[in-house]
């Protein structure tokens, strides 16, 4: 994992990666462009990131895509994103880019992500304060209105239940969620299609999560990963929290916007 570098290092990889042919910015929302919420429905990107979001998606050459856990329509309602803006979905299962959608699960999938759906319900009515998340291409745990303890109890109980309801499902843990999958993709996955999709020469990405490690992992020589608040992490460069990023996410607009 890498340590913590200063702002000067950061400065100086958002002007040389600005100087990219073609560049993709590539954003977490919860936690990154958001602060957390107890009802993840009410919340919004801080004004002053969302603008330079906003910014970088209208300047020449640069792609911005929110790469998110939020199944595409939720994450498609909290950001209110123009129609041009790519959205990623689901840890990379569903896309909305060029303004055309992409969920294709199999009936298989389908049959899957509902048997574990009913699986982790039973679950959730056991434990007051849980709340089940269902999600297109599979479901997610909530415990953040409840005590460590309950939490604990109630993911290895959520655990045990999906995998007792199908083996072959993906369990990834995230800040106060635990989730399961039936189908094997990340944001890694992501962010490399995403660079084959648009020929991009670098990548910028932002995230606070354990599931953004993913993307962090891709990201080559000459591209920037920046981790929001604390914990371990491949990214290159770190900052506190949501507020911090408004400021990055300024400079790079600029940057951009000037080359």
């Amino acid at each position: 994992m890498r340590d913590e570098t200063t702002t000067g290092d950061l400065d100086a990889a958002l002007e040389a990666l600005a100087a990219a042919p073609r560049l993709i910015v590539a954003l977490d929302f919860d936690g990154t462009l958001a602060p957390f919420a107890d009802d993840p429905s009410q919340v919004g990107a801080l004004p002053g990131s969302w603008a330079a979001v906003l910014t970088l998606n209208r300047a020449k050459d640069t792609e911005v895509v929110l790469v998110s856990g939020r199944p595409l329509g939720s994450l498609a309602a909290v950001t209110h994103a123009p129609e041009d803006m790519a959205l990623v979905g689901s840890h990379g299962v569903e896309w909305r880019v060029d303004g055309h959608a992409e969920a294709a699960l199999t009936a298989d999938e389908l049959e899957r992500v509902a048997r574990i759906g009913a699986a982790l319900d039973e679950v959730g009515a056991r434990f007051p304060g849980v709340v089940v998340e269902h999600k297109p291409a599979g479901h997610g745990v909530h415990t953040r209105r409840v005590s460590a303890d309950v939490a604990s109890e109630a993911n290895a109980a959520a655990s045990r239940a999906a995998h007792d309801a199908d083996p072959e499902v993906l369990e990834r843990g995230g800040k106060d969620i635990l989730e399961f999958a039936v189908r094997h993709v990340t944001k890694g996955d992501a962010i490399v299609r995403l660079r084959d999709l648009h020929g991009a020469d670098a990548v910028f990405f932002a995230g606070d999560d354990v599931t953004d490690e993913d993307g962090f992992r891709v990201l080559g020589e000459g591209d920037v990963g920046v981790k929001v608040g604390p914990g371990e992490t491949r990214a290159g460069f770190r900052i506190d929290d949501p507020a911090a990023l408004t400021g990055v996410l300024k400079q790079l607009a600029r940057l951009r916007a000037t080359r």
